[in-house]
């Protein structure tokens, strides 16, 4: 059971959110007992000072953040010749730059990867007006001649989720996952947190969750801001389920999970919706 679940909307934005609270933006939503909350940050180095604090309270702690912590079978191998999601993540935090304005080098990093990998793929989406070779604007990749799926398996079986190679567009998750995994390699190597599922769950455990799982209750929640209404909600469902130790069965995953990653409460999105009655 967890005294606190967090769950974190991210951004892959090159400049700070606006002042004022907005969409699209980083949100966190924090649920424990006799408290909940939503926090906005306009840049990604004020969400991770704000998730490290809180990871430093202790306690038993679960944090969500809204994007893929994996990639289809065998791409760990050809960036760090292992079979292992962790060592990919500690690949991509040693070549990913951040600035403190959300200034970064995602694009470039994806392209050289492309390059890496023959020129062609796997990824792309990119502004029209910057020219940056060997990663295109438009999608032209033949996954399968790289030798690669272009969706993970958790995202075949949860439509729309999109694929984690799409850089720029609507629902595209590819930015988001370049500027995220890095952050949460940081804070697991500062807190010694757990990175589900590619570890054992620890008293502090960060995983991947897609809050598109409680569409029908954001869209009829009245609140003006998405993102928000998201983090409080699902913080609020996964609560109810541990304090209920209804937890379990979201930890149940297929044998690829421990290479692509998974996310917590796929295929449980009607338990989702319940515990949000109970909360």
């Amino acid at each position: 059971m967890f005294d606190r679940v967090i769950v974190v909307d991210w951004s892959g934005r090159g400049t700070p959110s606006p002042a004022r609270a907005s969409r699209d933006a980083i949100w966190a939503g924090l649920c424990e007992d006799d408290r909940q909350e939503q926090a906005y940050f306009r840049t990604r180095a004020e969400a991770s000072d704000w998730l490290t604090a809180r990871l430093a309270e202790g306690g038993r702690q679960l944090v969500g953040f809204d994007f893929p912590m994996g990639y289809p079978v065998g791409f760990a191998r050809m960036l760090t010749g292992r079979d292992e999601a962790r060592a990919l993540h500690g690949w991509l935090a040693e070549r990913i730059e951040d600035g403190p304005d959300n200034r970064n080098n995602r694009f470039e990093v994806a392209a050289a990867i492309n390059a890496r990998l023959g020129g062609g793929g796997p990824f792309w989406g990119r502004p029209k007006a910057r020219r940056i070779p060997h990663l295109s604007p438009l999608k032209a990749v033949d996954h399968a001649a790289l030798g690669l799926a272009e969706k993970r398996r958790v995202e075949r079986e949860n439509p729309p989720a999109k694929p984690v190679w799409q850089l720029m567009g609507a629902g595209s998750v590819g930015s988001q996952a370049l500027m995220g995994i890095p952050v949460v390699h940081r804070l697991a190597k500062v807190s010694g947190a757990r990175v589900w599922p590619f570890e054992p769950l620890g008293p502090l455990t960060l995983a991947e969750v897609y809050p598109s799982l409680l569409a029908p209750s954001v869209a009829t929640s009245g609140d003006p801001i998405p993102d928000r209404a998201q983090v409080r909600l699902l913080a609020r469902a996964l609560f109810a389920l541990a304090r209920a130790d209804r937890l379990a069965a979201l930890f149940d995953t297929p044998p690829e999970a421990a290479e692509e990653g998974w996310i917590l409460g796929a295929g449980h999105a009607r338990l989702l919706q319940e515990a949000l009655a109970w909360a």
